[in-house]
């Protein structure tokens, strides 16, 4: 053998030694990891401690999973951050608040380190989660007909265990930016934390406040305000009835943009320009809030706004004439409103809306097109409850109940359920009365099939 074909021999085994020690030293970091990680899960976790528990196949749900938790701690939260093959029941059940971040791999099947956590997923549902609050963030591709089934199979199983959501899940496509703008948005309600920098800034359009008026002039909640963006001039407006403008707010005229707010889109494109209701809030030193300060009182009309609509799926409107009863409260309005205005320009007239405020006298928002959706046949029923105007609060969940015979014969009709509004307090009391009036499974079998659908925040 010649001198240079030795030489040759020499380099290739040189660099197999080279890569064996590279695969090595990695596989005993990664073990390293994980003893360290099941060493701090079998550690007491604080009362207050959050899980941030992720699946991943290429890495990247890891990584995101990091980035959540550094959101969280931001915020001052305690967070611990663990793979979801080293968890089982008797480890989550510790938690009182979880949020998961999960891969799909292939058809459905979940990431191969999560294997053995997905088989314990197939045991008898022993409800040991209850009182436990959770989100999943599910990452796959819209190309397999199983998109983001493991996510899917994850958040179905933990709310069998008893768990209720702090969120809805947010499916993420392909990296999709907007979805995880729409995570990084409740990640900041979590951590109370508005000022939370976003992960990749949206881009924006330049739209244009065309009108801003105000809904409930002496109402005993903060005002509310009508709010019409007209389109970048020449550009078609596109967009679906349940669909979300994210705003660059700013803190003062001219100033930098700040992180994104998010808001329901009150409007069709038909319309010509996009309609927000937006409810001016105040910080705990009477502070403007960013986003809704921007909006209802820092820009004036005629300025520019930064603008971005983003697709809302998990939101749009049935396609077909099934009956459709919208609930919700306050500026979820909002996202009933254009998917009202969607039902009639389809000719679909089998709509109850339910919807709540404080009083009457003050807080009846659009109460000029409900009159004229209830005289013209678009609304069949209308159901308004008003807290305070009785001595004893009464809210939209409690119109549910009372109703709940009506209610199981629209759904034996077929009725999609559409909810918009508070998470807090109307979207988890919507949520309760509905087990009850219908049943956790029937409920479950609602949302799989796409006609139980909430837009809450």
């Amino acid at each position: 053998m010649s001198t240079t074909r030795l030489i040759a021999a020499a380099c290739v085994i040189t660099l197999w030694l080279l890569l064996c020690l590279w695969a090595w030293r990695r596989a005993q970091r990664h073990k390293a990891r994980q003893a360290q990680a099941l060493q701090t899960l079998n550690a007491p976790a604080a009362d207050d401690a959050l899980l941030v528990a992720y699946a991943s196949q290429t890495g990247y749900a890891e990584t995101l999973a990091a980035q959540t938790a550094e959101s969280l701690r931001a915020g001052g939260l305690t967070v611990r951050v663990a793979e979801l093959g080293q968890l089982d029941l008797t480890r989550l059940s510790g938690y009182r608040r979880m949020l998961f971040v999960v891969s799909t791999y292939g058809e459905g099947d979940p990431p191969d380190s999560a294997a053995a956590f997905a088989s314990q997923m197939q045991a008898v549902h022993t409800r040991a989660l209850a009182g436990a609050q959770t989100a999943v963030l599910a990452l796959g591709d819209s190309e397999y007909a199983q998109f983001c089934g493991f996510g899917h199979q994850l958040d179905d199983w933990l709310h069998a265990q008893g768990a209720t959501p702090l969120f809805d899940l947010v499916e993420v496509d392909n990296d999709d930016p907007a979805a995880l703008r729409h995570w990084q948005h409740h990640l900041g309600l979590l951590a109370g934390r508005s000022d939370l920098p976003d992960w990749q800034a949206p881009v924006y359009e330049p739209w244009r406040l065309a009108a801003r008026t105000l809904l409930n002039p002496g109402s005993q909640g903060n005002p509310c305000y009508l709010l019409t963006l007209a389109p970048p001039t020449g550009q078609p407006a596109r967009w679906q009835a349940g669909d979300i403008a994210e705003i660059g707010p700013r803190l003062i005229r001219g100033g930098p943009l700040q992180t994104h707010r998010e808001y329901s889109i009150a409007s069709l494109p038909q319309d010509g320009a996009i309609d927000l209701l937006v409810r001016l809030m105040r910080s705990a030193d009477g502070g403007l809030g960013v986003g809704s300060g921007w909006l209802t009182h820092v820009a004036q009309v005629g300025e520019q706004i930064d603008l971005r609509v983003r697709s809302n799926r998990n939101f749009h409107a049935p396609e077909d004439a099934r009956p459709m009863i919208l609930v919700g409260n306050g500026t979820g309005l909002a996202g009933l409103r254009a998917l009202i205005k969607a039902r009639r320009a389809a000719g679909h007239r089998r709509n109850w809306l339910i919807f709540g405020e404080r009083n009457a006298a003050h807080d009846d928002f659009c109460r000029d097109d409900i009159t004229a959706w209830r005289e013209d046949g678009t609304l069949e029923r209308v159901d308004t409850v008003y807290s305070r105007d009785q001595p004893q609060r009464r809210y939209v969940q409690h119109v549910l109940r009372e109703e709940a015979a009506t209610l199981r014969q629209w759904v034996a009709a077929g009725a999609a359920i559409y909810v918009c509004g508070s998470l807090q307090g109307m979207a988890a009391g919507v949520d309760a009365a509905l087990e009850d009036i219908l049943g956790i499974e029937p409920l479950q079998a609602m949302l799989h099939a796409g006609r139980y659908r909430r837009d809450v925040y």
